[in-house]
């Protein structure tokens, strides 16, 4: 375990190089290509087109302390999420659908945006975490310069859908300290069955071996806080539909043997999934043990594992 410091972003800030980035992130939003979409609208233009909905300015839904992350995510203070509004992806069963699918938040420009991530850091959080960030990366980056230049430096937690673009990840490089990516399926003909886009599975794999690249296994802090790293997130759904053992097969034999996984049994009917059996039940104990026995056969790392599991020395904790 290593001690904590300030993101990665800092020193990036201090260049200037993290200003540079901004702009070209910026720049993309005149033909977008921010996620496995590649949709090429104008955002500087056009509002409410493209899979995502966002034009210039982000939507913020809200933001606070989270007690309901992952432990090394969470700590004892909290996490800082920055939840924002609309997704770049529609999946059926969204949990958070009201945000995700009907837009709700308020437009906020990067001072404001910047204010908010300082007063998380003020409120005591570990970290900040930005949750649904993938189609708003540039308005963050800009946001990012604003709060860094007023001394903002708790790590940064990108809480992905893991339909990120090459291009938005190598953006990233040296600002994000710990990914936090779904891995939803393992075929690209589930990912347009449930979440509506295409090559779901091939834009995902190839987005979370570039996120391990950039910053490694998970790395604990001497609290047990996550410091750096990757940290996976999987759910199992009812009827084997996410494909759970060969997400786990992909993870321990493509990524590494050593990748920090959630397998989350926290899967419930939400928005349209009740027409749509087996979605329309939860997952089975039986269902989701399946999944957890192969991570363990893997040697995957298990991060919080259901109450009804014990996995030992297998878990992160």
């Amino acid at each position: 375990m290593v001690a904590m410091g300030p993101g990665r972003y800092v020193e990036l800030h201090r260049s200037g190089r993290l200003a540079a980035r901004a702009e070209e992130a910026l720049a993309l939003l005149s033909s977008c290509r921010l996620c496995g979409r590649r949709c090429g609208v104008n955002r500087l233009e056009e509002r409410g087109l493209g899979g995502c909905r966002t034009g210039r300015f982000a939507k913020v839904a809200s933001f606070g302390p989270h007690h309901g992350e992952e432990s090394p995510i969470r700590g004892r203070r909290g996490s800082g999420t920055l939840f924002f509004a609309a997704c770049n992806l529609a999946c059926i069963y969204c949990q958070n659908w009201e945000l995700s699918r009907l837009d709700r938040g308020e437009e906020t420009g990067p001072e404001e945006l910047a204010e908010a991530m300082l007063s998380l850091q003020a409120m005591g959080c570990h970290n900040l975490n930005l949750v649904s960030p993938t189609h708003v990366l540039p308005q963050v980056l800009e946001a990012l310069v604003v709060a860094a230049g007023r001394g903002l430096e708790i790590p940064i937690v990108y809480n992905t859908g893991g339909y990120d673009s090459p291009e938005a990840l190598a953006l990233l490089e040296g600002v994000v300290d710990i990914y936090m990516p779904d891995i939803k399926y393992a075929s690209d003909e589930a990912g347009l069955e449930f979440s509506g886009v295409p090559r779901y599975a091939r834009v995902n794999r190839e987005a979370v071996l570039e996120m391990h690249r950039q910053v490694g296994d998970l790395e604990l802090d001497g609290e047990g806080l996550a410091r750096r790293g990757l940290l996976v997130r999987h759910l199992v759904l009812p009827g084997g539909l996410a494909g759970s053992r060969e997400v786990l097969r992909f993870l321990a034999s493509h990524v590494s043997p050593r990748t920090a996984v959630n397998v989350m049994d926290q899967y419930h009917p939400a928005f349209r999934a009740l027409r749509r059996p087996p979605l329309d039940r939860r997952p089975t104990v039986e269902e989701v043990r399946e999944a957890l026995e192969e991570a363990r056969r893997l040697g995957l790392r298990l991060v919080d594992p259901p109450s009804f599991w014990s996995a030992g020395s297998q878990s992160i904790r």
